[in-house]
């Protein structure tokens, strides 16, 4: 059942990091457009965020797909979703009229229309996905279960039980 569970969480999460940097990487002026009004980065630093984040969104996305490096992949998930909501919190507490940018778009909007609680919320709930994978990083139809890493892989026992005295 945890297998299960684990599977749900490394798909979705997939699915999450999948679309937000297609979605990105489709309109990278945009993309330049939304990293910059969060106003943290140097100048010469927007472009290149801009343009790397959808990448790796994507490459995490892959990996979380084949269920290849599960547990390093959910490790970096976690801080990327971990700088994610501090960048929105941040927004908030300085009185930008943002959207997030998260899937796509992006940018300056009227104050009125922003949406940080429920963007800190949902990121956290994506967070939480990613702390599963971390702790518990076994899936069914993942590669890591393939090669034979985790737990599950059927050529390796959960117990060895050849050192245990006869009668015990």
């Amino acid at each position: 059942m945890l297998d299960t569970v684990g599977t749900l969480a490394r798909l979705g999460l997939a699915a999450v990091w999948l679309v937000s940097g297609a979605l990105k990487i489709s309109e990278p002026g945009q993309t330049y457009i939304a990293v910059q009004a969060y106003d943290v980065l140097p100048h010469g630093l927007v472009g290149p965020v801009a343009t790397m984040l959808p990448l790796l969104e994507l490459l995490l996305g892959l990996f979380l797909l084949a269920g290849l490096w599960t547990r390093p992949v959910a490790g970096v998930s976690l801080l990327l979703f971990l700088v994610l909501i501090a960048a929105i919190a941040q927004s908030w507490a300085r009185g930008l009229s943002i959207d997030c940018g998260c899937f796509g778009g992006g940018g300056q909007v009227a104050p009125g229309q922003t949406q940080y609680p429920q963007e800190i919320l949902r990121d956290t709930g994506f967070l939480l996905l990613a702390v599963w994978l971390l702790a518990r990083p076994s899936t069914w139809f993942s590669v890591d279960r393939w090669l034979g890493r985790g737990r599950g892989n059927p050529a390796a026992p959960e117990h060895d039980y050849s050192e245990v005295p006869e009668g015990n």
